[in-house]
């Protein structure tokens, strides 16, 4: 079983928890890769993004794909919304941070469902930052079926991510 993380964050700063001995010095993809691995292991809330492959990315951009499983499933044996809107909220955070920028926090974040994906469906994610200012981020998510190129949802997010600098500790 993976050791367990905690982030916190508080004056402005991330910290590490000491248990894992995660460095997080790095920056860009590399970084983004090994969050996407932290939550791979996580027995938090963010295990629910285990099934996510980070493919590409940088400079802003964060590309990934998933495949449906009968745990992501709602009711009508569709891909749940939440588990939707989660794969918003995280993947475009990763490609915020994809361009070195600390990850900060989401000031809104909106998902607009398109079509159902069914279970075995592969999934791609393809996340851009639209702008990343000195106070505000602005983010964009598309999610489309693999096989024939159906968006099956958008969303987006705004991060606020004025922090000091100087305390971050990544």
């Amino acid at each position: 079983m993976p050791p367990s993380v905690t982030f916190v964050i508080s004056s402005c700063s991330v910290q590490e928890s000491k248990s894992t001995g995660m460095a997080t010095k790095k920056l860009g993809m590399d970084f983004v890769k090994q969050m996407s691995e932290y939550a791979s292991g996580s027995n938090g809330f963010d295990r629910v993004l285990r099934m996510i492959k980070i493919t590409g990315g940088g400079d802003g951009r964060a590309i990934g794909e998933f495949t449906v499983a009968n745990e992501h499933l709602n009711r009508q044996g569709t891909l749940h919304g939440g588990l939707t809107a989660t794969i918003v909220d995280n993947c475009t955070t990763y490609a915020l941070m994809s361009k070195g920028s600390h990850p900060g926090v989401t000031a809104n974040l909106n998902v607009s469902y398109i079509a159902a994906a069914k279970p075995g469906e592969i999934i791609e994610i393809d996340c851009h930052t639209v702008r990343a200012g000195k106070k505000m981020a602005y983010l964009d998510c598309i999610l489309r079926r693999k096989s024939d190129g159906k968006i099956i949802a958008k969303g987006g997010q705004v991060k606020y991510i004025q922090f000091d600098k100087e305390k971050l500790d990544f």
